[in-house]
């Protein structure tokens, strides 16, 4: 019960710093994921001319729904990797359960990720006429995503504590990743020889799965959730158990 009302002051702080005080706050954290899709659009669609594989509606809609749980992902391990550092003052001076604050991260962006599923929801609802009835699994995505944005921001924020140059490789490494999910093209405009990448890619599975449950009626195809929570759990427990051993030198070192 303590850890739980902590996990929540700790959310409650983190989205307070983010948005509180500014002019417009939590719309902020709508305005980027929009300011993204325009922008993508913009050049994909109008400049490349891009069309999404039938089916799909509007190629807006085809990255929107290909946005959400990559953003949601990216951030929660971007933010991770320097949020023990961040909350130092707190894992030095007291009896603290640092694994928590990746935990936070995730739970704060989410926040974010919610209010934009149910502006594209809207949207699919009011253009295309149509809600699916395979929404209801949507909570069973996010928390396949969770389990890997925490497993591996737990090894980011652990390996940040002794390296401080692991924030900059996941920055790094999060781009390169972002070019090789097919978010902006269907994965059947993928070159041939570059299939390995997609099939070793757990948020290939996941945009997907997003795109089904959000854009069409379609029944999701269960063998990509299934292999995309055994790569969360993986990530998650391995994560878990580097984090538990690198633990030990925090305080020495923070």
């Amino acid at each position: 019960m303590e850890r739980r009302s902590l996990l929540f002051q700790l959310v409650r702080r983190d989205f307070e710093q983010r948005f509180v005080g500014s002019a417009v706050g939590w719309i902020w954290g709508l305005i980027h994921p929009l300011v993204l899709l325009l922008s993508w659009t913009f050049v994909f669609q109008f400049c490349l001319k891009m069309k999404p594989p039938a089916g799909f509606g509007s190629y807006a809609f085809f990255i929107f729904a290909g946005m959400l749980p990559w953003l949601l992902f990216q951030e929660t391990l971007q933010r991770s990797a320097s949020s023990l550092l961040e909350q130092s003052n707190l894992i030095t001076k007291t009896v603290f359960p640092a694994e928590i604050v990746p935990v936070s991260v995730f739970l704060s962006t989410l926040v974010s990720h919610l209010l934009a599923v149910v502006l594209l929801v809207a949207a699919v609802a009011v253009w295309q006429r149509q809600v699916s009835v395979f929404l209801v699994l949507l909570p069973v995505y996010i928390f396949v995503v969770g389990l890997l944005a925490v497993g591996l921001g737990w090894i980011a924020a652990s390996l940040h504590v002794f390296l401080r140059d692991t924030a900059q490789v996941v920055s790094v490494a999060l781009t390169f990743w972002l070019w090789l999910t097919p978010i902006f093209i269907a994965e059947n405009q993928f070159p041939r020889w570059a299939h390995f990448v997609l099939i070793s890619n757990p948020l290939y599975y996941l945009v997907r799965s997003y795109r089904t449950v959000l854009l069409t009626k379609g029944t999701p195809d269960l063998r990509d959730l299934a292999i995309a929570a055994a790569y969360g759990a993986a990530a998650f427990v391995i994560g878990g158990l580097f984090f538990r051993h690198m633990k030990r030198g925090f305080a020495d070192v923070l």
